[in-house]
């Protein structure tokens, strides 16, 4: 009973903080804890629109295709030899979302955190040619990198958002490792190559 409540738990936690979730959670976050929650509503509207169009709604119903047309063999693409597609698909749309928020000059810092992401996808698309490395804890390293700059900058109040966002990711190492997705190595190998290529991004694209 006890192994099936925290593989349960464990499975939660993995869509809980899916990579194509995390994009909602950070456009939350902007709006309503940064200079963004004085936007405009109409303002608002758009950029969540738009975020969640690009990052969520296209890549579920393009991994809905890839599904029926057998080129992945079910929607978590765990199979490394799946992922090129899905992988190349999402960072297309990333740099989509960057090119679509650009009609609000003012949003610069959410159009770069697309570019990082689309540059975090190209990074697992090149490792996974020749060995598994952990998305979830790509997109993990990538989401506490932007609350990271965005706490040295000064863009808003997130120490706790940071805090909670390092516990999430510790919290996901362990249930990936206990699934058996990945070894120590892969979920390492995400979260620090995720960190590292969305603060490259944000500070240099």
């Amino acid at each position: 009973m006890k192994k099936l409540t925290l593989r349960k738990l464990s499975a939660g936690l993995s869509w809980v903080l899916h990579p194509l979730l995390l994009p909602l959670y950070m456009m939350a976050l902007l709006l309503t804890m940064t200079a963004f929650a004085y936007y405009p509503v109409g303002v608002k509207l758009y950029l969540a629109w738009v975020v969640t169009l690009y990052t969520t709604v296209i890549p579920v119903l393009a991994l809905g295709v890839l599904r029926s047309l057998g080129r992945i063999s079910d929607f978590r693409v765990d199979d490394r030899r799946e992922r090129a597609l899905p992988l190349l698909l999402g960072a297309v749309c990333y740099v989509l979302c960057a090119v679509t928020i650009a009609r609000v000059p003012s949003a610069i810092f959410v159009r770069k955190f697309m570019i990082a992401a689309a540059c975090c996808e190209a990074m697992c698309l090149l490792v996974s040619l020749r060995w598994k490395i952990s998305l979830h804890l790509t997109g993990m390293g990538a989401f506490v990198a932007l609350l990271v700059v965005m706490n040295v900058v000064g863009a808003g109040r997130m120490f706790v958002p940071l805090t909670v966002a390092l516990l999430g990711a510790g919290a996901l190492a362990s249930a990936r490792l206990y699934l058996g997705c990945h070894n120590g190595a892969q979920v390492a190998a995400g979260f620090f190559g995720g960190f590292a290529v969305a603060i490259l991004a944000l500070l240099f694209l």
